[in-house]
C-alpha cells in the first residue's frame, strides 16, 4: 500500500456510502482512490451483498470475494440498523460534516427508511446526494430489477456483440455498472464543483438505461439516422458497422486483433496478392465475412509474434488477444505499474488492479484493504464523542456491529 501522508485530490471529503453490489461501490472506491474519506454503512454482520457472491465458489485467503476486495478498497466500515431510531440519528449527525451521500438502492427504498435526499438536506443543505438506479427514478420500469446484464439486453449492446448465427452476446464484463459508476462519478465532482460556486448542495441521478445508451452513442445515431440496425457478423468482424479486416484473427498459436489499416498493405504482409480483389470499400463491406475467413486462413500460417512483428513494420493497427492473467502480465501493463496490491487481514494479499489516472501533484493511491464488516465502527462512532461504554451498549443492543 502507498504512503497515506502523500496530499490527495479528495482529501478531507467525507462520503457516506450505502451503495452495495458493483455500481455505487465502484464509484465511491475511485473516489476513496483520490483520498475522500469514504464511510461505507453495512448491516451488522452481513454486509454488502457482494461479500457473499463469488464466481466459481472461489474465495481469496479461503473467505473473502473477490468481487468485494475489487471495489471497496480504501474504505472504512460502519455496521448499522437502519431500521433503528437510534442509527438514523447516528447518520445524521455524520451528515452535517459530510459532503456526499450515495447510495443505488431501488427507487423509494432509501426514502422510506427516512434517509432520502430531503431527509439529508434538511440537516445538510450543501450535501450531495447521489443515487444510482437501473432505469430512473420513475416510469414503466421502476419496478424492474436493474441488473447488468439486463441492461445490455434493453439498449442495443448485446443484439450487436457477437457472431450472427450465435445468441446475442453480453460483454465479459460488468460494462452497463461500470460506465454507471462513471456516470456517479462525473455527477458528483460536477456537484461539489457547483456547490463551491453556488454553496448549495443537490440530488443527482443516475441511472444505467440512460448511461448504455450515452455510451453507445455513435451507433445509436447511425441506426436512428437512416433507421436502420446493425447487422452482427458471421464470422470475427469486430462490430457490426465495420468492414473487413477489423477483427479478430487466429494464428498458429493464439489470436491477434486488426483495426482499421490499408487492405492492400495488410494483404503485402500475408503474402497473397488474389485478395486484392476485395480491395473496394462496398466489396470489404458487403463480402466482410467472406473476406473475414480468405485471411484468416493466411493468418492461420503464422505464429502470434511473428504475425505482430510484421504488422507492425508495415504500420498495421494490430495487437495480441490475451486473457484476463496474460493481461496482468503485459509487458505495458507491467512497466505502468497498474497491478498492485494490499495486505487483508483475512485475504492475505490481494492482487488488483491500481487507480487508472495519474496525477501530477495529488496522485490517487491504495492507502487501506477493503474493509470488513463494521471494522471501523468503533473508530468512526467515536469521532461523534461517544465512549466507549455508549459504543458497548448499541453493540449490544443490535443497533450497530464490528466485525469477529
Amino acid at each position: 500500500m502507498t504512503d497515506a501522508s502523500q496530499p490527495q485530490a479528495l482529501g478531507g471529503l467525507r462520503i457516506l456510502d450505502f451503495s452495495h453490489l458493483l455500481q455505487g461501490p465502484f464509484a465511491t472506491q475511485l473516489l476513496a482512490d483520490l483520498g475522500a474519506d469514504v464511510i461505507k454503512i453495512e448491516r451488522p454482520g452481513k454486509g454488502d451483498l457482494f461479500r457473499s457472491l463469488t464466481f466459481r465458489n472461489k474465495w481469496v485467503g479461503g473467505s473473502e470475494s473477490p468481487n468485494f476486495l475489487a471495489w471497496n478498497r480504501n474504505k472504512r466500515s460502519l455496521a448499522l440498523n437502519l431500521k433503528e431510531p437510534r442509527a438514523r440519528d447516528i447518520i445524521m449527525d455524520l451528515a452535517r460534516e459530510a459532503d456526499v451521500v450515495v447510495q443505488n438502492f431501488r427507487p423509494g427504498v432509501m426514502a422510506r427508511l427516512g434517509y432520502g435526499y430531503d431527509d439529508f438536506a434538511a440537516v445538510n443543505p450543501r450535501i450531495v446526494y447521489c443515487s444510482g438506479s437501473g432505469y430512473g427514478e420513475d416510469g414503466p420500469y421502476v419496478t424492474r430489477p436493474g441488473q447488468d446484464m439486463l441492461i445490455q439486453g434493453l439498449t442495443g449492446v448485446m443484439a450487436a456483440t457477437g457472431q450472427a448465427d450465435n445468441p446475442p452476446t453480453p460483454v465479459g464484463a460488468g460494462f452497463s455498472d461500470q460506465v454507471g459508476a462513471m456516470n456517479m462519478v462525473y455527477g458528483i465532482l460536477s456537484a461539489l464543483l457547483w456547490r463551491e460556486r453556488s454553496g448549495k448542495g443537490q440530488e443527482v441521478r443516475i441511472n444505467l438505461l440512460a448511461g448504455m445508451l450515452a455510451h453507445q452513442n455513435q451507433e445509436m445515431v447511425m441506426a436512428m439516422n437512416f433507421n436502420e440496425d446493425f447487422q452482427r457478423p458471421n464470422s470475427g468482424i469486430g462490430h457490426p458497422g465495420m468492414d473487413a479486416p477489423f477483427g479478430t484473427y487466429p494464428t498458429t498459436d493464439g489470436w491477434v486483433t486488426i483495426a482499421m489499416s490499408p487492405f492492400a498493405t495488410l494483404v503485402g504482409v500475408l503474402g497473397n496478392d488474389d485478395l486484392l480483389a476485395y480491395d473496394d470499400p462496398e466489396t470489404l463491406f458487403t463480402k466482410r465475412d467472406e473476406v473475414w475467413r480468405k485471411l484468416a486462413a493466411e493468418t492461420g500460417k503464422w505464429s502470434t509474434d511473428d504475425l505482430l512483428r510484421a504488422l507492425l513494420a508495415a504500420d498495421i493497427w494490430c495487437g495480441e488477444v490475451k486473457s484476463h492473467l496474460g493481461a496482468a502480465e503485459d509487458p505495458q501493463v507491467q512497466h505502468l505499474g497498474l497491478i498492485q496490491g494490499y495486505e487483508h487481514p483475512k485475504a492475505g494479499h490481494v492482487r488488483v488492479v491500481g487507480p487508472a489516472i495519474g496525477m501530477s501533484e495529488t496522485p490517487p493511491a491504495i492507502t487501506r484493504h477493503a474493509p470488513m464488516v463494521g471494522e471501523h465502527t468503533r473508530e468512526i462512532l467515536a469521532t461523534l464523542g461517544l465512549d466507549s461504554a455508549q459504543i458497548d451498549t448499541l453493540i449490544a443492543e443490535k443497533v450497530a456491529g464490528v466485525s469477529d
